[in-house]
């Protein structure tokens, strides 16, 4: 029984677009499954084994799946993934602003959404998950994962720099920063950054402030090893109590935090979105 994680720094090219990479393998572990719950980023996911096994995504709407490789974009609820006790990965976090540059088109367009790798990155995908699986250890693997990302990303698709403006101060204050100052800040109505904000992340600056802060809780939280105090947590990531840190649990996690956690924590081995982190890149 064991499991194994593994953080990586993107090569210089593919920070702009990447913010970590993490590598996992899990054996020997009793079958059960984990949250995929909603973050600043999405994700490519690319597998060095098993299939990764969707039993609900965050579009109702899309059948359960069986996957090689991965993409999915920015959500609200979070997707069941489900395992036998073993499956081995990279997990690369994708900032919504590089989605342009290394997938063609704008992270708006995949809010929601879980799609097989090769519907966007086409035969990249097979050649991705080919090689690391026949690559020797991790360092190796990100280095084929820096190599094909660098090669596919088109740094000149990039959103207006006011949408990088506002994601990154979005990111960077947990969401707790208001809609009104970000289009003050940008110099752009709140209407028309509204509309812009979601062709090119996938959600409003509202409700991508909410998964900001819900992201910074549970990951504290999930630090601290489920001992951080709910009140104090809820303080210290904008909440107006712990009621509604709680209730925000809820709606963007489906169970709130002390389900959560104990779900977690017997399921600790869970392959996915296990690197901290306070804010999107």
């Amino acid at each position: 029984m064991g499991s194994e994680y593994v953080r990586w720094r993107p090569a210089a090219a593919v920070r702009p677009f990447a913010s970590w990479y993490t590598g996992y393998d899990q054996h020997g572990l009793p079958p059960g499954r984990h949250r995929g719950l909603p973050s600043p980023h999405l994700t490519l996911i690319v597998t060095l084994g098993e299939p990764l096994r969707v039993a609900a995504h965050p579009d109702p709407a899309t059948p359960p799946g069986r996957y090689d490789t991965l993409i999915g974009g920015l959500h609200t609820t979070p997707a069941i993934l489900t395992h036998d006790g073993r499956g081995a990965g990279i997990q690369v976090a994708l900032s919504p602003l590089g989605a342009r540059a290394l997938l063609g088109l704008p992270a708006g367009e995949l809010a929601g959404a879980d799609l097989d790798a090769a519907c966007l990155l086409g035969p990249l995908a097979d050649e991705l998950r080919e090689r690391v699986c026949l690559a020797a250890g991790w360092p190796a693997r990100f280095r084929i994962v820096d190599e094909l990302l660098t090669r596919r990303a088109d740094p000149a698709l990039a959103p207006a720099p006011e949408i990088a403006f506002a994601w990154r101060r979005l990111c960077a204050t947990g969401g707790t920063v208001s809609p009104a100052e970000l289009a003050g800040e940008t110099g752009w109505s709140g209407r028309y950054l509204s509309r812009r904000f979601g062709i090119e992340i996938g959600l409003s600056p509202k409700v991508a402030a909410r998964v900001a802060r819900f992201d910074r809780a549970r990951r504290r939280l999930q630090a601290s090893g489920g001992t951080h105090p709910l009140a104090a947590l809820a303080v210290e990531c904008g909440y107006y109590d712990q009621a509604h840190l709680s209730r925000e649990f809820s709606a963007l996690a489906g169970v709130p935090p002390a389900r959560w956690w104990a779900e977690e924590f017997r399921n600790v081995q869970s392959p996915l979105d296990l690197a901290a982190a306070d804010s999107g890149a």
